[in-house]
């Protein structure tokens, strides 16, 4: 299905984790690498207007059972907002979600991906650990913003990755300045140095300082991604520096992993 499983995590809404989560599929496609992006956010999905989907897009089920998924910008997507209407609110208890998830990932026809990214939901709950008992989670990535509220709960996603033995790849710090597009001011709005305070606390690496841009909301809202609309402006670039980082960590997991080779000598 899938050579590695990445978890893109944030302890609370708001930080930009689905946005994050768009950009660095479509910079890993960039790579040449066959990726695939799941929406695991079930009450409030939000990858098909993000990935440009057609109003009312649904997925292929073939042999009865299996979903081909929806394709855009050559990423292959899955998501509950393509399996019901998108004015449904998901007032479902947890063993429900939980079974509509394993259903998403497991029944969609991922056809041997070098990537799933998956955008996990806020928090650290039902979802979260349904995905590390299922499947094989080769990484997460956390996403947080500057501020002090968001750090708190950035550290509750770090310590539960932490207790289900899922490899933290690094921190992506978002919003992490804004540039003022009429004097060229940069300015720290949401503070400045809360990645790098987390990062040492919990001994992993701040792998990207993603900016605030007008650009960014701009182009997710109308379904183009700005790594696939303007893959040149500074901003794409942020996101390819991402993609990197997030696949030499992978490989670094990898090499930590690969069982021990024993040999036998005669004495």
């Amino acid at each position: 299905m899938f050579k590695n499983l990445v978890c893109i995590a944030s302890g609370k809404g708001g930080v930009g984790k689905s946005t994050t989560a768009v950009n660095l599929s479509l910079a890993l496609s960039g790579m040449n690498k066959k990726v695939g992006l799941l929406d695991a956010d079930i009450y409030g999905p939000s990858i098909p207007m993000m990935m440009g989907a057609t109003l009312g897009a649904r997925p292929e089920i073939r042999g009865g059972k299996y979903m081909i998924p929806i394709k855009s910008h050559g990423i292959k997507f899955n998501s509950m907002g393509l399996l019901v209407d998108e004015k449904t609110a998901m007032v479902w208890r947890a063993p429900m979600i939980i079974s509509a998830f394993n259903q998403i990932l497991n029944d969609t026809d991922w056809n041997d991906l070098d990537y799933l990214i998956v955008d996990m939901p806020p928090g650290t709950g039902d979802i979260q650990l349904s995905l590390t008992q299922s499947a094989k989670v080769n990484g997460a990535v956390i996403i947080t913003t500057p501020q002090d509220v968001a750090l708190l709960d950035a550290r509750k996603g770090i310590e539960m990755f932490n207790k289900v033995d899922v490899p933290i790849l690094g921190i992506v710090e978002n919003m992490s300045t804004h540039v003022c597009t009429n004097c060229g001011h940069e300015e720290d709005i949401f503070g400045s140095g809360g990645g790098d305070r987390l990062a040492a606390e919990y001994g992993v690496e701040v792998i990207a300082r993603l900016p605030l841009d007008l650009i960014i909301r701009e182009q997710t809202d109308k379904g183009l991604p700005v790594v696939a609309s303007d893959p040149m402006h500074l901003v794409s670039e942020a996101y390819k520096e991402l993609a990197i980082k997030v696949d030499e960590k992978l490989n670094q997991v990898a090499e930590k992993t690969e069982s021990p080779t024993i040999t036998i000598e005669d004495d």
